[in-house]
């Protein structure tokens, strides 16, 4: 049969012409077109000189521990249910007590003005109105008072590192008190700095050591050193001046000398909820909530420490049973790309989640533009998951709704 064809009229080709208004702003432009947090991180690596992106992206040694966090959320296989009703959704959940409007928060992260000059700034006033928490890191760029001022309204969380001079440790810790921080989050895998490879071949110290190298590459990025020379200098706002790399800095100034005698002098010291990030194991989770902390993160630190560590997703249905005749929550950060590795963290039991990268992907593309970005592509990825496995409530959740390739019964065997 021969199909007949005939000369087009404009009435046919009218509907086809329908051009986009051109945003002018091509900072936005190239946010907008953003799908994912990985078109996150493509931005970010043309915005950023390589020190600065290789400085966030990278890892420990080889780089295993990170890459198997992220294989293993890519195993996973969801295991949706049909014909429910999913016209509302609701991805609203309680933790430490207070509502987050997702659940996921922003978890702290060093030198963050580093990677573009709105830094910590632009991550707590994005949690604000987002309705997350933001955990300001020890080794933050900002003060302590500064940002608790710029988002007055945010569930703020401190992170802690505990220094060889606790007078020092306790004098942030009394600082976040009066500046209105609810939780302390002691982080306790950092004993010595991991051998961060790409930030010692590129000269990350504090501050950055140029080479010929990194100078030329700086150069190729005059939208970086406008924010950089136009603000305050870079530095660790809590931490006085130190002429090293981050690992030396961990090394000298942290205390490889702590036990849980010292979780528990911490926890006579602070009368708020005490959580514990970077357990690593199923022992280490229970010995944390005997020695009062209210809740631990499963975490291998992004695989920026020891290399090789246990995935915190694998660790996580056991972990989660251990704990179960406690109060104790169980958060999990590392590995986290996508609104689905979120989803999937829930339903194997989590309380909540953690994101670190991803939220600094979106601060390197575009600074509170792009952490906001970053917030709405998780939302929404979260969002959709859930009603394509037919789920309405982050508490609907359950491990029915996952199939971890190697589990038996539900538990991940560890290989």
């Amino acid at each position: 049969m021969v199909t007949s064809r005939q000369f087009p009229s404009w009435s046919g080709v009218k509907p086809f012409l329908r051009f986009e208004r051109p945003n002018l702003h091509r900072q936005q432009a190239a946010l907008d077109k953003a799908c994912t947090i990985s078109d996150l991180r493509s931005i970010a690596r043309t915005r950023a000189p390589r020190m600065v992106f290789d400085y966030v992206d990278g890892a420990a040694e080889q780089e295993i521990g990170i890459e198997r966090a992220r294989s293993t959320f890519r195993e996973i296989e969801f295991q949706p249910g049909i014909l429910r009703d999913v016209s509302t959704t609701s991805t609203s959940t309680t933790v430490g007590g207070h509502v987050s409007a997702l659940p996921f928060g922003i978890a702290p992260t060093g030198f963050t003005r580093l990677m573009h000059a709105e830094g910590e700034i632009a991550g707590v006033r994005a949690a604000q109105e987002y309705g997350i928490p933001f955990a300001l890191s020890t080794m933050g760029t900002e003060a302590i008072e500064d940002v608790a001022a710029a988002a007055p309204n945010a569930d703020r969380w401190f992170q802690l590192y505990l220094w060889r001079e606790r007078d020092k440790s306790m004098a942030l810790v009394d600082r976040a008190r009066r500046a209105g921080f609810g939780t302390l989050v002691v982080t306790v895998d950092t004993p010595v700095g991991g051998a961060r490879l790409r930030d010692v071949r590129n000269g990350m110290t504090v501050p950055p050591t140029l080479g010929a190298r990194t100078f030329a590459d700086i150069v190729r990025h005059p939208r970086w050193w406008v924010g950089v020379l136009t603000t305050e200098p870079l530095s660790f706002a809590s931490l006085d001046s130190y002429p090293g790399s981050v690992a030396q800095l961990i090394d000298e100034m942290f205390d490889p000398s702590l036990t849980f005698a010292d979780l528990d002098w911490l926890r006579n010291e602070w009368n708020g909820r005490l959580v514990v990030k970077g357990v690593q194991t199923v022992a280490d989770a229970r010995k944390c909530v005997e020695h009062g902390a209210d809740a631990i993160v499963l975490s291998n630190h992004g695989g920026r420490q020891l290399d090789r560590a246990p995935v915190p997703l694998r660790l996580l249905p056991e972990a989660k049973a251990a704990l179960a005749g406690t109060s104790a929550e169980v958060y999990l950060d590392t590995g986290i790309l996508t609104g689905g590795d979120i989803v999937a963290a829930l339903a194997l039991g989590a309380d909540f989640a953690f994101v670190g990268r991803a939220y600094l992907y979106g601060l390197m593309a575009g600074g509170r533009r792009g952490v906001d970005r970053a917030i709405e592509i998780l939302s929404a990825e979260i969002v959709r998951t859930m009603q394509l496995m037919g789920v309405r409530s982050i508490d609907e959740l359950t491990p029915e709704h996952v199939r971890v390739p190697g589990a038996v019964n539900g538990q991940v065997q560890h290989r």
